[in-house]
């Protein structure tokens, strides 16, 4: 007679015990075990019977095949991508050593993701405060979110598993409005801009249905759908990624929610197997990859940074969107690019030059004063207008990756000409770059004397005693 099986599942068990908000007293009422057991189970002291894993899923409904699935090889991709931090740098991590924590210690491999998490977000803190403005930049919430997505590398696996799942439950029933109609009932209604006057989208509780301005062109029609859609279908999970936001103050709440919306809409619109195999097929080609996914070059650009799936890694990119006067309206980073927290960017950077170039892609290698090197693709992006006498508001977005990446993309495959050793040396902010001969300097840098001189003029706007 064969064994009854027994699995060690305590971190798991814990987990679906607190998404379904029960304590181990009533887990234990409901199984019909005393509490001790449950405890010890969730501490892998004791196993789960495969008696317990029966009434486990008869009791609360789960599928056998959830509750036994292997954390192992999600926590190894994932310690795997923070110990590659250059904190650990000196240390001998194995991959089998790696292998040995996630596989058998699932606990202490949580304890060090969350800590890892703690570091990042502190790290980004201290930059700000360091800018020299610390109690306007604890107390911004756009900084928070910032903050927030940076120290995540702006990737939630668990957000884009589910709404890969939507997609693909959408295509099957003929696209993201009969999906919305079949699934909840709700008809999509494109009404005049006139009517719908400065929104985009409204939720007609009381007709069922979704208000589109019918201004919009395709690619935002269906993003506008997907964010509906998101807030519906996912709002318990993007609440389970926002309780892990306890820097967040009341006033960021909002935006983070917001932010999670959004990227869950672009999940449901690019899903993440299909999009990346796209970008790596398409050498990361935007405009080729919008065509693809009937999407805009924006949205693409911003998809494009979120694709660090532990174990499914694509090119990591950063991405800022800022208008002619250069006030930066989004910025992510998953690419260790050091962006100016405050003030002006560097005018040397193309992305200011791009409007005077609308709609053309600049290509640029970018060499920071430290000596890192960086790709940069930047082009205009028009939102609002879709009629005569709406207004346009046209913004440029970059986009770039680190020098070892570059060679993956298109970019810098199809212009043999273009070389990193002709890089444009630029810096993160005038007040933090020590490029004391650049001419289109607009303030000293921090921590140098200026030289008075009455006699002569430079071509660079500032000189220096100690040049």
């Amino acid at each position: 007679m064969a064994t009854p099986r027994s699995v060690y599942l305590g971190p798991r068990l814990r987990r679906l015990r607190r998404e379904l908000g029960l304590t181990q007293a009533q887990v234990a009422s409901d199984l019909e075990i005393s509490p001790s057991y449950v405890a010890l189970m969730e501490r892998n002291q004791r196993p789960l019977t495969a008696d317990i894993l029966l009434r486990l899923a008869r009791t609360y409904s789960l599928d056998l095949s959830d509750l036994t699935m292997d954390d192992s090889s999600d926590y190894q991709a994932r310690l795997s991508a923070v110990l590659k931090d250059p904190l650990f740098a000196d240390i001998d991590l194995r991959a089998l050593e790696i292998s040995d924590v996630a596989m058998n210690f699932p606990g202490i491999s949580e304890a060090i993701l969350r800590l890892h998490t703690a570091w990042a977000e502190r790290q980004l803190e201290l930059a700000d405060m360091g800018a020299g403005t610390s109690q306007d930049a604890v107390a911004d919430p756009v900084a928070e979110v910032q903050r927030f997505l940076a120290a995540r590398r702006n990737c939630f696996p668990a957000l884009d598993e589910a709404a890969e799942a939507i997609a693909a439950k959408a295509a099957d029933t003929g696209g993201l409005a009969s999906h919305l109609k079949i699934r909840h009932g709700l008809r999509l209604r494109m009404v005049p801009s006139d009517v719908m006057g400065d929104t985009l989208r409204r939720f007609d509780r009381h007709r069922d249905e979704i208000w589109l301005d019918d201004g919009l062109d395709t690619a935002s029609q269906n993003f506008q759908i997907a964010i509906q859609l998101a807030y519906i279908e996912l709002r318990s999970a993007i609440e389970t990624v926002i309780k892990d936001a306890a820097a967040i103050s009341e006033a960021g709440l909002p935006l983070l929610r917001r932010a999670l919306a959004s990227y869950a809409a672009a999940a449901i619109v690019m899903p993440y197997d299909a999009f990346a195999r796209a970008a790596d097929a398409k050498g990361y080609d935007v405009e080729a990859l919008a065509r693809s996914f009937g999407t805009s070059f924006e949205q693409v650009a911003h998809r494009l940074t979120t694709l660090q799936k532990p174990g499914q890694e694509r090119v990591p990119f950063f991405f800022i969107r800022l208008d002619r006067a250069g006030n930066v309206s989004k910025r992510l980073d998953g690419a260790g690019f050091p962006f100016a927290r405050h003030g002006g960017g560097c005018p040397l950077w193309n992305v200011h030059r791009t409007f005077s170039e609308p709609r053309e892609i600049l290509t640029q290698w970018l060499e920071l004063p430290d000596g890192n090197r960086f790709f940069s693709i930047a082009r205009t992006v028009t939102s609002g207008g879709g009629g005569f006498g709406i207004p346009r508001v046209e913004r440029a977005v970059a986009l770039g990756c680190a020098a070892q990446h570059a060679h993956r993309l298109i970019y810098t495959r199809n212009q043999p000409e273009l070389s990193a050793d002709d890089a444009t040396p630029i810096g993160v902010t005038c007040r933090l770059c020590q490029r004391i001969d650049c001419t289109t300097r607009s303030a000293p840098p921090i921590g140098r004397q200026l030289l008075p001189d009455d006699y002569h003029r430079g071509q660079a706007p500032f000189a220096f005693a100690d040049r």
